[in-house]
């Protein structure tokens, strides 16, 4: 009896790899399902927010939305009314005194983002939200140079006054 040394070389070689393509897969379907499961809770409260905008405030097409966390949290949703519109609506976790606004009274994140970059041109901007601050319409701007260091801007919605600035935290 002769035992051919390369096929039971060859066999082993498979299970083995057949073993990893299995466990990268599992791996990879796990990882998919928890990215699905932690991004639930934003496309729920976009879902809902955008309902509300819809029915507070004719919203027709939606642009952006932003998820606003200061002393209290706010869902805004940017886009166009059935008038063609541009429009903002600030909606309190709550649900209480959904806010309404003309994008054209106040900065778009763009300009918000310009402003944070001409105070410090040296900063990449991470992220921008919409939100109510104190009682007023705010931009509140993350930004970080080139250390890793973080910048943290809250700008005035109408005017874009700065209204409060944390440096490399």
């Amino acid at each position: 009896m002769i035992l051919d040394t390369n096929s039971a070389k060859q066999k082993k070689l498979n299970r083995w790899l057949l073993g990893i393509v299995t466990f990268l897969l599992i791996i990879l379907v796990a990882g998919t399902m928890i990215f699905i499961r932690s991004n639930r809770p934003m496309q729920q409260a976009k879902r809902e927010a955008v309902q509300m905008a819809e029915k507070y405030a004719d919203l027709e097409t939606v642009d952006q939305f932003y998820w606003f966390n200061r002393e209290q949290t706010y869902f805004t949703v940017v886009g166009k009314n059935k008038s063609q519109e541009e429009i903002i609506v600030i909606i309190p976790k709550s649900g209480d005194k959904v806010r309404v606004l003309a994008q054209k009274d106040g900065l778009t994140e763009v300009q918000a983002e310009e402003t944070v970059k001409t105070n410090d041109p040296d900063v990449t901007i991470e992220k921008a939200n919409l939100g109510i601050y104190r009682d007023q319409t705010a931009w509140e701007i993350t930004a970080k140079d080139d250390q890793g260091a973080i910048y943290y801007y809250l700008l005035n919605f109408n005017d874009g006054k700065i209204i409060k600035v944390i440096k490399k935290i």
